[in-house]
């Protein structure tokens, strides 16, 4: 993909002023991205996820139910505030061997991880990618993004939960005995990445470019691991794969764009921010993700965005519909790989029709309160 994106710049498909405006877009949002995959490889490194759900294990005090009332506390305020690739990648594992452990069925707690790593991803800016792009194109802050779209991401957490309560409320029934914590290695490194997890959550929300507290919490954190535990510094913690294909899918779309995809779309999409026009433009962009995937899903159809309530629409298709093809979001990819090592097993066809269900009846709920709140009815 990087490789068809230089190729179409070299010849002149994608246009130099077109590259550098997309270059002063994404350069910020692919710095943060590798900041915070730092940040999170570092601080789970250091036994902060663990634990985390060690204290989830007491809190639930052997009542399965309410340790998923807290595993979805957990997954929640994860996927807010550190992203959606961070629930899957990091709370999956920790929530999944937990329910092992306790002799929980693992399933119920893997489904609500990365739903919520999709749906619950629709407040910040930085709980998504395609957040943090529709951000820099609204010149939002973070509150001002979030007084954007609170009310169809509280219909996107609630309303999948209650379809999950539905599906498993008999295997969320009962208790569960007590569980061993996790022995930590290194209290200094586990005090000191809780510390910069503290200071890094309202940091992320305070206005500043997200890319400058992020870049200083990998800092921190690098300096450290190499003081207390240099072995476990990698290069393999900078998400290479993805970073190459997502700069990839940038400069693809971008010549695109260039050569006609916005006027081509906009038959499509409709236009202006009635409720019908909001369903068509959020619909279409679920549908596009489920087929090729969230980001250039969004990258396509953000030109026929139009105004910010066109914007959030789009970013209610492209957050909350990937819940139906295992390669509408990356995370679930991500999510997939780490139950298999964990010989948790998904049958995809169950997984489809669960998440068809749970995007039709969200999908348009969430919609509409967008438009009850944005003062367009």
């Amino acid at each position: 993909m990087l490789l068809a994106g230089v190729l179409a710049l070299a010849v002149g498909l994608l246009p130099l002023p077109a590259f550098g405006e997309l270059a002063d877009r994404t350069v910020p949002v692919l710095a943060f991205v590798v900041a915070m995959s730092l940040v999170t490889e570092l601080v789970d490194d250091a036994g902060l996820f663990r634990a985390v759900t060690d204290r989830l294990a007491a809190w639930g005090r052997g009542r399965v139910l309410l340790l998923w009332l807290l595993v979805i506390g957990l997954s929640t305020v994860s996927t807010i505030f550190l992203s959606l690739d961070t629930t899957a990648v990091l709370v999956t594992p920790v929530v999944v061997l937990l329910a092992v452990h306790a002799r929980i069925p693992p399933l119920p707690f893997a489904l609500t991880t990365i739903w919520l790593a999709n749906t619950a991803s629709l407040l910040l800016p930085v709980s998504n990618l395609t957040n943090l792009l529709a951000q820099s194109r609204l010149g939002l802050s973070p509150a001002g993004f979030a007084g954007l779209v609170w009310a169809p991401s509280l219909v996107g957490i609630l309303l999948p939960l209650v379809l999950l309560w539905l599906a498993f409320r008999k295997d969320l029934r009962g208790g569960y005995g007590r569980q061993a914590p996790h022995g930590v290695r290194d209290k200094v490194l586990l005090y000191a990445s809780s510390g910069v997890m503290i200071l890094l959550l309202p940091a992320l929300v305070s206005g500043l470019p997200v890319y400058i507290p992020a870049g200083i919490a990998a800092a921190v954190l690098l300096v450290l691991f190499l003081w207390r535990r240099r072995s476990s510094l990698r290069w393999s913690m900078v998400p290479w794969r993805p970073l190459v294909l997502t700069v990839g899918l940038f400069m693809v779309v971008e010549t695109l764009h260039s050569n006609g995809l916005t006027r081509a779309l906009a038959g499509i999409a409709g236009s202006g921010d009635s409720l019908p026009a909001l369903l068509q433009l959020a619909g279409l962009g679920a549908g596009a993700a489920n087929v090729v995937n969230n980001l250039p899903a969004y990258l396509a159809l953000e030109p026929v965005g139009g105004s910010p309530v066109r914007l959030a629409a789009l970013l209610i298709g492209v957050n909350l519909g990937p819940l139906v093809t295992p390669w509408a979001s990356l995370a679930t990819l991500l999510w997939h790989e780490r139950l298999r090592a964990l010989n948790v097993e998904i049958r995809w066809g169950g997984f489809a029709l669960a998440g068809l269900a749970a995007v039709v009846l969200t999908l348009p709920l969430a919609v509409v309160a967008l438009w009850l709140t944005s003062g367009m009815h």
